[in-house]
């Protein structure tokens, strides 16, 4: 964290950052992760990002501080009268804390249960807390370095059959894709279907006389999707897909709600899907002002699904929170499946370990320690692409082909295979030895005699 004060003199500023940390670290004995606090311009212990800047203010006008948190940058600016220094203090250490509280959570969250979980086991969880963060990550996709996201339109008659998607995603969902960049690459494809009828599986929906409106039953949500015959490939190219789907009824069944009179959900792990009920039924080609509510939806949708937090409200900060997030749980899964690659090779010690395995566990031992000193240094996008490396390199070695072959093939299961073959060769070399034998001992009798 920076400390930035523009009317302070250096060394007031310097101190009033000591301050802070040592407020920090007195008051979270309990915390995930430690705070480091520097005045602007003397620089982190590193050559990382702060993972906030705050800019204090002065206003004699003002006789309490103000808290402003700004939505595009992970900046927060605290505007306070010059006296009282250590009301300063105390305010700024509470609203980082609060920034920062549903963060340390999630983390304490992800460590539970793992060969890190000291770290966390102070840190308290409370119910309600543990089941938003379980809501959370059910609802995400695992993390990827790619992403594909697909829009498609599905008209259940012959309009409309054009829509103006190119300029739509370019105003609404390639700002936030940006944004997202430093997380994930992501992959843009839209496609349009006439004629698409949603699944037969589920109920007709019913018109509701009172709102003169079509009912869309909360059960049939779930068979909504009609796989069979809508064209959605379940992943493209390397990384998953994520679906977005703009779905217009016919003029026969329009307007089209949910039971709850909304109009979309979202998928877990797959997309989202939401209703259009045009004005004018008739339309044939879909305009970006028509498009403009559903593309606002789908990007709430689509940042539910990639695991965005909810918390801050600054978008810059829950980027950032992501990012560090995403690295813990890759740090995770790769010391995680290190471990079971070392429990097997002691279990099977019969296994042979080819070159490329004990190259991929040294680059993941590698990048994992990179990884941990790149968060410690505040380098967080460098400890990303670390952690990213060594998860690729641990699941490389686990899944080496030559060797899950011999983890599915023991050597109870090369008796069972061999000793068909080798008995019936093994019996007449067993009757010809006792031949030999039993003459041998015949020609020793004629001898002594």
């Amino acid at each position: 964290m920076v400390l930035d004060a523009p009317k302070k003199p250096a060394e007031q500023l310097q101190s009033l950052a000591g301050e802070v940390q040592d407020a920090l670290r007195r008051e979270g004995g309990r915390d995930v992760y430690d705070f480091e606090v520097s005045a602007q311009g003397a620089g982190l212990d590193g050559t990382g990002e702060p993972a906030i800047t705050v800019v204090l203010k002065e206003d004699d006008t003002t006789t309490n501080s103000v808290a402003n948190l700004l939505s595009m940058t992970p900046t927060l600016e605290i505007t306070h009268e010059s006296a009282g220094s250590d009301d300063v203090c105390a305010f700024l250490v509470q609203e980082v804390r609060r920034i920062f509280q549903d963060e340390q959570a999630s983390i304490a969250y992800l460590l539970q249960g793992s060969s890190f979980s000291k770290a966390g086991k102070d840190f308290q969880l409370d119910h309600v807390t543990t089941q938003a963060i379980e809501k959370r990550t059910t609802r995400a996709f695992k993390y990827a370095s790619t992403y594909h996201v697909t829009f498609s339109l599905f008209a259940a008659s012959a309009s409309p059959s054009a829509w103006d998607i190119e300029e739509a995603v370019q105003q609404y969902i390639n700002p936030l894709l940006r944004q997202l960049a430093t997380v994930s690459d992501f992959h843009v494809d839209t496609q349009v279907q006439l004629f698409a009828s949603f699944s037969p599986s589920i109920a007709v929906p019913q018109l509701d006389e009172a709102s003169n409106t079509y009912k869309l039953l909360h059960s049939d949500l779930s068979g909504f999707i009609n796989a069979a015959e809508w064209p959605l490939s379940p992943s493209i190219g390397s990384g998953p897909t994520i679906n977005m789907v703009l779905y217009v009824p016919s003029p026969s069944q329009s307007p089209l709600l949910l039971e709850n009179g909304g109009n979309s959900w979202t998928i877990p792990q797959w997309g989202g899907v939401l209703i259009l009920n045009p004005n004018n039924t008739q339309t044939a080609r879909l305009t970006t002002s028509d498009l403009e509510p559903a593309m606002l939806t789908f990007a709430d949708q689509l940042m539910s699904l990639l695991g965005v937090p909810s918390t801050p409200h600054s978008l810059a900060l829950r980027i950032s929170r992501l990012k560090r997030e995403r690295t813990t749980s890759l740090i995770l899964s790769a010391s995680s499946t290190l471990g079971a690659l070392v429990r097997l090779t002691n279990k099977l010690e019969s296994i042979a370990i080819p070159a490329s395995v004990a190259t991929s566990v040294d680059l993941t031992l590698h990048h994992l320690e990179a990884t941990c000193s790149s968060l410690r240094q505040g380098e967080y996008q460098l400890a990303l692409e670390n952690a990213r490396v060594a998860e690729a390199e641990a699941e490389k070695a686990f899944f080496e082909p030559s060797m899950v072959g011999q983890v599915y093939f023991p050597d109870e299961h090369k008796v069972a295979v061999y000793v068909p073959l080798l008995g019936p060769m093994a019996v007449p070399l067993v009757m010809s030895a006792l031949k030999e034998l039993k003459g041998w001992r015949q020609a020793k009798k004629v001898k002594t005699l």
